[in-house]
């Protein structure tokens, strides 16, 4: 049986344009696939989000411009552009034709709460309105999130008088145990990535490079990136942005003398002759370990397809990680830490290697060669991919739905049946 085309209202962050086609936004990034995906499956797809923005589905603009970034400063101009977001965001779903909203930025949890952004939705004859159902992807680590400060009712028991129209959807089974004992949490939905638009290797890039990207932070493991490489002998490249946090900058400078030679590729379109013009005369030069800088979203698929593997050695449980379907899509193997979701992501032995140590991923270079690129690009396009994603959320927005009928149905009856109130005067029979 076909299942009723859907309008579902996308609140996304304002940190940065949801676009494909920027460098560090890996929430943007999710937020602009879900709405590709969604749209291509036939629903219709509504964004709420900052101008600038490029959307597959409907582009409905909130407000001029983003925050600038994910260091988001308290300050009262950015508060006050949150503000603005979420009511406009609210104005268009109060507009009669949304299904369901799906809601990205875990801190809107504390408008939620504070009824600050409350949608609802009035049912023909109904004597009362429901609010909209929504869907709350939960991007972040559950020690990032506001959602275990005691002020807020998702943990234990919840109030039903406050927030039981929210579902919170974790990004993998490991994100979900960190969120253990959170009310109306569901299946987790792994990201999914639009992988025919990825260049693919059928072949091994023997004595290539190895590639790490990612936020240049002490977390993210550049640092051992750079020992492994040193280790092996191999040529490392590093792309990467370095935000202005104290701790990031402080560490940026502590490898600065392990690192060779610095280049920002940043302002070089991709085009056909992108390899050669860009990427030959660096990997021809003698330097070993190079800084490139930030990325676009082009740009880092060219450096992940020439790579002989992708290093991802983290220090935190990562609750997902796009860096490891983008690489596979392009057939280059990961070499990762056994690190939060990475053991539901790489297959060991099959799309790379899964180690717990920086001897047992020094040891994984030698054997980059035995993987077969063709079947990384297969692993991804049979797991991760957008059709994928978007049919799991579609399934859990009409099972969402569907259960919403039934509970407003039996709320409709409890109403219709309570007695009326007396009138003074009236004796009640």
């Amino acid at each position: 049986m076909k299942k009723k085309r859907l309008t579902i209202l996308q609140v996304a962050t304002i940190n940065r344009p949801i676009r494909p086609d920027i460098g560090y936004s890996p929430i943007e990034t999710v937020i602009y696939n879900i709405d590709k995906g969604l749209q291509s499956s036939g629903h219709r797809s509504i964004v709420a989000c900052s101008a600038g923005s490029c959307v597959t589905g409907e582009h409905y603009v909130t407000v001029p411009h983003g925050l600038g970034g994910y260091l988001r400063e308290d300050t009262t101009a950015g508060q006050a552009l949150v503000n603005t977001h979420l009511l406009k965001a609210l104005q268009r779903a109060k507009a009669g034709d949304i299904d369901i909203i799906h809601m990205h930025d875990v801190r809107m949890a504390e408008y939620l709460h504070d009824s600050m952004f409350n949608p609802m939705r009035g049912f023909a004859g109904a004597r009362f309105d429901v609010p909209l159902p929504i869907v709350m992807t939960l991007h972040v680590p559950a020690e990032s999130s506001c959602l275990k400060e005691s002020h807020l009712p998702y943990y234990g028991a919840m109030d039903t008088m406050v927030a039981p129209h929210v579902y919170f959807v974790p990004i993998s089974e490991y994100q979900k145990r960190q969120y253990h004992g959170m009310a109306n949490t569901c299946r987790p939905v792994h990201h999914g990535i639009e992988v025919k638009s990825y260049p693919s290797k059928n072949e091994p890039e023997k004595d290539s490079y190895l590639f790490t990207i990612g936020r240049i932070t002490r977390i993210k493991g550049q640092d051992k990136a750079i020992k492994i490489a040193k280790k092996t002998g191999s040529r490392l490249i590093i792309a990467g942005c370095v935000q202005k946090k104290a701790e990031d900058q402080e560490f940026f400078e502590s490898m600065k003398g392990s690192i060779d030679l610095y280049v920002d590729i940043g302002k070089h379109p991709v085009n056909k002759d992108y390899y050669d013009r860009v990427m030959k005369p660096l990997l021809r030069c003698s330097k070993q370990i190079i800084y490139i800088g930030e990325l676009s979203g082009e740009q880092k698929k060219q450096w992940y397809l020439h790579a002989r593997a992708t290093l991802f050695p983290i220090k935190w449980g990562e609750p997902f990680g796009l860096v490891l379907i983008e690489s596979m899509a392009c057939g280059t193997p990961v070499l990762a830490f056994r690190e939060g979701a990475v053991p539901e992501i790489v297959v060991d032995g099959e799309t790379g290697f899964v180690v717990d140590s920086l001897s047992g991923m020094i040891d994984a270079v030698g054997h980059i060669d035995s993987i077969d690129p063709r079947k990384c690009r297969r692993h991804v396009q049979n797991q991760f991919s957008i059709t994928s994603m978007a049919n799991k959320y579609s399934e859990l927005y009409h099972h969402i739905i569907e259960d919403y009928k039934i509970q407003d149905n039996c709320d409709r009856l409890l109403i219709e049946h309570l007695p009326k109130p007396v009138i003074h005067g009236d004796i009640a029979v």
